[in-house]
This record gives structure tokens, sequence and C-alpha cells, in this order.
């Protein structure tokens, strides 16, 4: 059947759409805003940033660890010679190297259980980390480390960390939640075409058109997109995907980092029967992983009588609880309730933002195929992104409520659990015109006066109200201004800009997240992960990009 003249007209403006943010970063062009001499400390304390938080291999401070305590160990892939730059490490910085078990080609192929210790993987090329204890190259927080970057004039460190990226795929078997022994089980959101297109382009803006390699990039994304359709990805029959690692016992980063969590998600779950208890076992069971923990029940003493008790239980957390603590990881999103409580259901749902984040995919492999000469190859991504958008709209839209919702496919049902990730179909272009109307409509359910908050929910977990976090706000006013909403775009970028820079002017510093009600940094949760970490690589980064978006007349705002 011939395509009809609206659907080619429908198609051209998707793929306007999916490839609108990597032209929008080119090479350095400060606008007006910048010149605000009231920004200069902010400013240059994010272009410094840069190098503070640059790791290499020559570097002795890259190799360590914060999250575990070990011993400095670096790993090569299986059967790699040692590189120059890792002799010098071994004798300049007392670091044990040594090579990865077997060759990896695939997600999954290691059991991380059998790193004793674990350590850090080799990467060949600079990169960026995070900042505070996060001390690796981690893979969401790339790209909005990597739009900054290009906004700042780096893009040969850009590029840089995209190779890494390539790198991973070819010898540790995909995309990694970060280069560290413990991470080899799991992925992170899928942002590598908007990396390769973000730098193609920046590269082309300053004349150095490299179609090589694109062609190069084009084929490590097809095999990113590959690892998100295979079966341990697939939610269900719903033909989306769903975050899943191929661990099930508790993550190595989780035991120290945020020492305690698991036997307060256990208390949790004895104070509200019915919520995890298919996902508490007997100490004993087969099912259980690991540490145990004993409970207790007690009468409540109302008398000088000692108070009476049965017997102490030991209990563990399942398998299948910390199977989905990990596929949360893959998230990104640790901690909330999004997936339930402590989102130990992750791996039962069919996501937003995953989703919508393959759909863009999709619509980025259909541009470079265009652009490398492989019409038949476009043709096919553009098939598969249009199967992803009808199934999107079939499962994860509310036309009732006006938000997208993640869908659990194991229950059979749409959640409820309002979350910011319902602007990702804005920023992916997928939404129709009445979808991204409505969400709008209701942005006042995340809107408050420091920008826009995670949920709705006050969970004491970072990942939820009253937390903002510079990612989230960063892609929710991009999807806003893809669809023309630019006075709301504009109002929530002052918001969480003016917060950014009302607490650097008070202690020097940028954060990982805000309290977007208080507008303050002092956010720190009360349960899983409590800091509130110095750096801070994608908050500088779309700080950059918030600051370029805004018009002169908003930008004088800021600074005050």
């Amino acid at each position: 059947m011939k395509r009809s003249v609206l659907g080619c007209l429908l198609l051209f403006v998707s793929l306007l759409l999916a490839s609108a943010d990597a032209q929008a970063a080119p090479a350095h062009q400060p606008p007006a805003a910048l010149h605000n001499p009231r920004l200069d400390p902010i400013l240059q304390y994010i272009s410094h940033g840069w190098d503070t938080l640059t790791r290499t291999m020559e570097d002795c401070a890259t190799v360590h660890d914060p999250k575990v305590a070990a011993a400095s160990i670096l790993y090569l892939p299986a059967g790699m010679d040692v590189p120059g730059s890792v002799k010098k490490l071994q004798q300049n910085c007392n670091v044990k190297v040594e090579h990865l078990p077997a060759v990896i080609t695939g997600p999954g192929q290691v059991d991380t259980a059998k790193f004793s210790p674990h350590g850090l993987l080799y990467l060949p090329n600079r990169y960026v980390v995070p900042g505070g204890r996060f001390n690796e190259m981690y893979g969401w927080d790339s790209y909005f480390i990597l739009r900054g970057l290009l906004r700042d004039g780096r893009a040969d460190l850009a590029r840089d960390i995209v190779e890494n990226y390539f790198f991973e795929i070819e010898h540790y078997g995909g995309f990694l939640n970060a280069n560290r022994t413990y991470y080899l089980s799991r992925s992170q959101p899928p942002f590598l075409s908007s990396m390769v297109l973000g730098v193609f382009e920046a590269e082309k803006h300053a004349g150095h058109a490299d179609n090589a390699w694109l062609a190069k990039g084009y084929a490590y994304v097809e095999k990113d997109h590959a690892a998100w359709l295979a079966a341990p990805h697939q939610a269900g029959k719903t033909g989306l995907a769903r975050y899943y690692d191929f661990g099930s016992t508790p993550p190595p980063e989780g035991l120290q980092d945020e020492s305690g969590y698991y036997r307060q998600v256990l208390a949790w779950s004895i104070a509200h029967p019915g919520q995890l208890d298919d996902l508490v076992v007997d100490a004993k069971s087969p099912d259980g992983s690991g540490a145990s923990y004993s409970t207790q029940v007690c009468d409540v003493a109302t008398t000088m009588e000692k108070p009476h008790c049965e017997p102490p239980v030991a209990l563990k957390l399942s398998r299948d609880f910390y199977k989905g603590d990990r596929a949360m990881r893959e998230s990104g999103f640790d901690i909330s309730f999004r997936f339930g409580p402590f989102s130990a259901r992750t791996h039962h749902f069919a996501p937003v933002c995953l989703n919508s984040l393959i759909y863009k995919e999709e619509l980025d492999l259909v541009h470079m195929a265009r652009l490398l000469g492989k019409p038949t190859e476009a043709a096919k991504w553009e098939a598969q992104a249009a199967a992803r958008k009808r199934n999107i709209t079939k499962y994860l839209w509310d036309a009732e409520r006006g938000l997208f919702f993640d869908y659990d496919y194991v229950a059979g049902k749409r959640s409820t659990y309002a979350y910011i990730t319902t602007f990702y179909p804005l920023f992916a272009g997928l939404a129709t015109t009445e979808q991204a109307r409505a969400v709008v409509r209701n942005l006042g359910v995340f809107e408050h006066p420091g920008g826009l908050a995670m949920s709705t929910e006050t969970t004491g977990l970072q990942w939820d109200l009253p937390f903002g976090w510079a990612p989230t706000n960063l892609l929710a006013i991009d999807g806003m201004r893809r669809y023309a909403f630019d006075k709301e775009a504009n109002r929530v970028s002052v918001a969480f800009l003016s917060t950014i820079e009302e607490n650097f002017r008070r202690d020097g510093t940028i954060r990982e997240k805000y309290d977007v009600i208080t507008r303050s940094s002092e956010a720190h949760a009360t349960t899983g992960y409590h800091a509130n970490v110095i750096g801070f690589g994608w908050t500088n980064g779309a700080f950059l990009e918030l600051l370029h978006g805004l018009p002169p007349e908003e930008a004088a705002k800021l600074g005050q």
C-alpha cells in the first residue's frame, strides 16, 4: 500500500524532531545570558570542573572506588596486551592489573558475583566522572555531561567519551552502567545514539564532518539497540522493553554504600503486610539471597510484667527482590516507589522512559542510515519505531488523566504512579500534539518553586518528592520546547537554574540533586543512599544547556 502524503509529512516531522537535540548543541556559541557578570563564578566553576572531573588511565586516582572497600585493581579485556599507560599505572600507583576471565561478546556472560575483589574496567580514552563517590564513567550521566561539554566547546573530550562506549560494547558486551566489574551485568538508559549524533553534528558545525566516524557509531548503536530487543529485556507480549539485570544477588555497591538499606526494606515490609510479602522468605529457603535478618514479635508492655515474646525468626529478601532491585539500578532511578515499594518490581514493568528512549534511538538510526546512504535500513528502523509508538500509546498513555504511565505487564495493568518520566515521550518526539498539550496541562502535578519534582509521593527516597534532578528537568524542558510550550519551559528553567545558582552562591558547590520545594541543596534522603554529592557532572551540563535555551529577558532574572 502506498504511504499517504500525510503519512510522509508526519514521518518527516518525526525525523526532524528525532535529531533536534543533537543539532541543538553545536560548538560553543555563548548567548547573551552568558555575558551576565553575576553568573561568571558559577560558569567558571563549571568550566574548571570538566578538568577536575576528567579521569585517565595515567592517573592514580582513577582506579580508586569510594563505594567498595577493596584494594585498587584494574581489569583489562581477556587477551589484551597491557598498554603503556597501564604499565605506568602499575609502577607509579601500586595498582594490580589482571585480565577478565573470558572474552565477552554480549551482556550477562560473566557472573559478577565471582569477582574478588571487584575493580575498574580499563578504558582507552579520557572520560568525565559525575563527582564525589562516583569515580567512574556512568552511562546516562555521560549524555548530560556530553551536552555540557559540547556547549563549552570541548568536542574533543566529548568524542573521547563516546569512543569509550564503543570500546565497552566491543570488549565488555554492552553499554555499561559504569566501568566497574560489578556493573558487567547491566546497562543504563540508552542515550548512545544521542551522544553519537551530538558529537557528529558539533564537529560538522565546526567544518569537520566525519562520515566514517558516523558509520562506526551507527554500527555500535545498532548493537546497543539489539541488546534492548533481546529476550531478557522484553516486557512480556507488549512489544515493549523492560529494565533487566542478569544478577540476582545483592549488588556490591549497595551493600557498602547504602549500609543498612536492605534491613530497612525488610522492616518496612513487616510493618506493611501485603506489600512485599512474596519477596520475603525464610532464611533457609533456596529462594533467599543476601544477609539474614532476625525479627521477633513481643507484647507491648503496659505493666511492670515482663513482655512475652515469640521465638526470633530469621528472614531474607528473595532472589526476585534483588532481581528487581538491580533492574531499578539499571533504570538510573535508584531509589523510589515508582515500581512498587522500593521499586522492587522494576523488572515487571514496561517503563515510559526506557521505551521512549528506544523509540528515539530507532528514529536516530533512521536519520543516521539516511545520512550514510542506507535507505533500506532506514525503512527498517522506521517500521520498528512506528510499531513501538503504537505500543507505547496502547499500554502507556492514559487519556483520562492526560499522562503517560508505566505498564505492569505481569499484573496486566497500567501504573497510577505519576512520575516525571511522563515528559520523555515529548523529549523523544513520539507524543501527538494533543498528548503533549495534555501533559503540559498537568505540569502543576510536578512543578514547585525550585523546578520539577520526580513524583507526587514523599517516600524518603531520593528519586521521589521533594527531590528535583538536573537530567529529568532538562529532558522535560526539552520536551516542552519541542512542542512549542516555551512559556512553560522558560518558567521551569528559571526556577531550576536559580535554585542551583542561589545555592552555589551560598556554599560554592553544585550538587547532584535539590529539594525543589524549599529550593535548597540540603536534600538528604532518609532511606538508602543519603548523601548529596558535590561535583556534579550532569548538573553542570544541564545548567549550561538550560541557560542557553533561555531568551535574554528570562536569563536576566538569574543571579540577582
